[in-house]
């Protein structure tokens, strides 16, 4: 059964070099740094891939994003894939915990989560399933 929980996060995102290809690409690089706060309490550091279309409420993004604190009171790490689009003013997100990426007391976590930015604040809304330790 999973269960769903919501929470605050803040996040930095400093622009950073992208690799040589990339930039041939015209794609845009980022790392992530993030603090979650609620019953997921930890840190999240990445990176982030981006786009921009022809116009300016067209883009996508896709990130990686390793989570490490506590969820439910069990301590690990997971790691979580980010993809993110922009179609002409239409967003459309979707996150998704990375297969067996979970370590310590996440070990076997799976799960999906939204973000959504109300009054320039970060929010989750994270829908897992942990399974009981043997």
């Amino acid at each position: 059964m999973a269960t769903r929980i919501c929470g605050e996060f803040e996040v930095t995102m400093p622009p950073q070099e992208p690799s040589e290809l990339a930039r041939e690409a015209g794609l845009h690089r980022m790392s992530l740094d993030k603090r979650y706060r609620g019953e997921l309490e930890g840190v999240g550091k990445g990176e982030m891939l981006a786009a921009h279309g022809a116009r300016p409420d067209s883009a996508g993004y896709v990130a990686l994003e390793r989570v490490t604190g506590t969820l439910g009171g069990k301590a690990g790490s997971f790691v979580i894939l980010h993809q993110g689009l922009m179609d002409r003013g239409t967003p459309s997100l979707s996150i998704a915990v990375v297969p067996d990426s979970g370590t310590d007391g996440l070990a076997g976590l799976t799960g999906r989560m939204g973000i959504t930015v109300a009054d320039g604040k970060h929010y989750y809304d994270f829908e897992y399933d942990l399974p009981e330790a043997p």
